[in-house]
């Protein structure tokens, strides 16, 4: 069922007016957080292909607004999943969403069940941990080419960006969808246990105090060892919990008078070279 809407202040259309905060408030973080429940918070799925990801991940729509052709499309899958489908013209969706280009389809869905780290690990030989890591838009490029190049799930400590925010979803091209993703409580922790397990824990850094820091094509791991690459912030880098607890440090050598490069790409590097 379609649903044509004419009027922009039609009720049905105020989750697309949400700022993020109002989509998933801090209450609804911790509760999800502390008990490993779905949130009942929301999330923006922008753009048709982020939208026809989101559906065929399984996550559950509450409404998605369309032009007529992309709500022909979508609402059979919508409808089935407990969702409605809103139909729209340009004007009305561009008014609605704030965006200076409608979108030919813009969805509000529910949030899925935070997944469970340890059960990640327990499953996984190619981990990517990031460690206050706090751009949405890095986040995201950081989802897609671990998603791109194979490895099978990301790990975030408590000060990351949400993988679920709408720039970051945007930027991923919705392949975070099909990355498995939770949260950590200690990083330390964490890599000291991968360390444990067999893990090599690589993590990233220009340079470090006491550690030999190898660049990136001379390090070797055999193909069956699983591995963990370990990234930081773009302005401080690595925390000094996160270097004492890596196994190996490297970096990507850079030409004279350049330092480092966008995390989001050294990453997209680092997992081709040791995938």
């Amino acid at each position: 069922m379609i649903i044509e809407v004419n009027d922009a202040a039609d009720e049905r259309l105020n989750a697309f007016r949400w700022r993020e905060r109002q989509l998933n408030t801090i209450a609804q973080r911790k509760a999800a957080q502390a008990n490993n429940l779905e949130s009942n918070g929301m999330f923006v799925a922008e753009g048709d292909l982020v939208v026809r990801r989101a559906l065929e991940a399984g996550c559950k729509p509450s409404v998605v607004l369309c032009d007529p052709k992309c709500a022909n499309e979508f609402a059979a899958d919508v409808s089935k999943q407990g969702g409605i489908t809103l139909s729209a013209s340009a004007d009305i969706r561009r008014e609605v969403t704030g965006l200076g280009v409608p979108l030919d389809a813009i969805g509000v869905f529910h949030r899925p069940a935070l997944r469970d780290a340890q059960s990640l690990i327990d499953s996984s030989t190619r981990l990517v941990i990031l460690d206050c890591i706090d751009n949405p838009s890095n986040v995201g490029a950081i989802a897609r080419s671990a998603c791109a190049l194979g490895w099978d799930a990301m790990l975030l400590d408590t000060t990351s960006s949400d993988p679920l925010t709408r720039r970051a979803l945007r930027v991923s091209m919705g392949t975070t969808f099909h990355l498995p993703y939770a949260r950590i409580a200690d990083i330390s922790t964490t890599l000291n246990q991968l360390a444990s397990r067999g893990f090599a824990v690589v993590g990233m850094t220009l340079k470090h105090h006491s550690k030999q820091v190898e660049p990136m094509a001379q390090v070797r791991l055999e193909d069956t060892q699983p591995r963990a690459l370990v990234l930081g912030s773009e302005r401080q880098g690595l925390s000094d919990a996160a270097l004492e607890a890596c196994t190996i440090l490297t970096n990507i050598p850079m030409a004279v008078g350049i330092d480092s490069l966008n995390v989001a790409s050294a990453t997209a590097i680092a997992c081709y070279a040791l995938k």
